[in-house]
């Protein structure tokens, strides 16, 4: 979810290329759901082994972290904690919705509807213990650090930003730069061709970078008031005003400077405070408890983990896990990093 800023900020398109040498700090929860929701069968299930536990997200991690290596970019991975402040309404929604989405699935599928049953399956996607273990497992054996928030894995993606210990955060969401990340990267996991909803259109998606401190000069805001923009326009803590979108709430923003002044223009009447949510973007739980350091590439473990756990073609591992010839200095895998 997050807030929706797309249509008043400053977004460049970029190039993987010009990340090399670059690291970077992944939203885990939310990669690993792009992985779980678009990795998936003609009929909308995801890849599973013949056990029938989900692999898409073992798919994702594998395939595309080897993308990012090869192009020398190094990822660490930050997953959200137990700690969900203000959340108890979008996660409630959210099990709602995939408890609709189930129901219309499992309609579609009984009508012999492919299509529309292959649109309601990515919305029955979920997070698992299991998933997110498997997840750290084969990123540890691919070399690549994670890291364990004890909140919000996107704040804690700006916290390192903010710290000069990864040039940028990367996350679907815009609540990332509401957290203070200097500088955001989007589709940097979802990069190729996309086919646009209930349409036989393919897009090409590219990778997209948000400068925060360009934006604030060009829309000449200071970060609290970028925030008291999305908290007018809604957030993973609260609802958005009704009848107010990004362009109105900038134009309010700007004429009443301060939170507490915007709040007399608007009627906010949801339960949590808006100077709380307002606090905890300004000063989220994050911790300073963590080690940066890239490893060389476990051959042996990957291949347990995919091949002789889940079913992935032994063949094709061994293949993706050979230095590319058009890349002669990787000799070996640990050039990759």
């Amino acid at each position: 979810m997050g807030t929706n800023l797309r249509d008043i900020l400053v977004i460049s398109e970029i190039e993987m290329s010009g990340l090399a040498g670059k690291k970077v700090a992944v939203d885990a929860h939310n990669a690993i759901m792009q992985f779980l929701s678009t990795i998936r069968l003609p009929d909308g299930q995801p890849l599973k082994d013949s056990r029938g536990n989900i692999t898409s997200h073992l798919s994702g991690l594998f395939y595309r972290n080897l993308n990012l290596l090869r192009a020398g970019i190094k990822p660490v991975y930050v997953f959200d904690g137990l700690e969900k402040p203000f959340k108890e309404r979008v996660i409630a929604q959210r099990i709602e919705r995939r408890r609709i989405a189930e129901v219309k699935y499992k309609e579609a599928v009984d009508a012999g509807e492919v299509e529309r049953a292959s649109s309601f399956a990515s919305q029955t996607a979920r997070l698992t213990s299991e998933i997110i273990e498997e997840s750290k497992q084969l990123l540890e054996a691919m070399g690549i650090p994670w890291i364990q928030a004890p909140s919000e894995g996107e704040a804690q993606c700006a916290f390192l930003c903010k710290n000069k210990d990864v040039y940028a955060a990367v996350s679907q969401d815009f609540d990332t730069i509401l957290f203070g990340s200097p500088l955001l990267i989007r589709n940097l996991n979802v990069t190729g061709k996309r086919k646009l909803p209930k349409q036989q259109v393919y897009v090409t998606i590219k990778p997209e970078m948000i400068d925060l401190k360009e934006n604030l000069n060009s829309l000449d805001l200071t970060q609290e008031q970028l925030i008291t923009i999305g908290l007018l326009v809604g957030t993973d803590y609260n609802p958005g005003i009704k009848g107010i979108g990004p362009k109105k709430a900038i134009a309010l923003v700007k004429e009443t400077k301060t939170l507490k002044k915007t709040l007399e223009q608007v009627k906010w009447d949801y339960e949590i405070p808006a100077e709380s949510i307002l606090q905890l973007f300004l000063k989220p739980n994050v911790t300073e408890h963590y080690k940066l350091s890239w490893g060389e590439i476990n051959k042996d473990k990957i291949i347990d983990i995919m091949s002789n756990k889940h079913d992935f073609s032994l063949e094709r591992i061994n293949n993706q896990l050979e230095p590319k010839e058009e890349k002669p200095k990787n000799k070996s895998l640990k050039n990759f990093i």
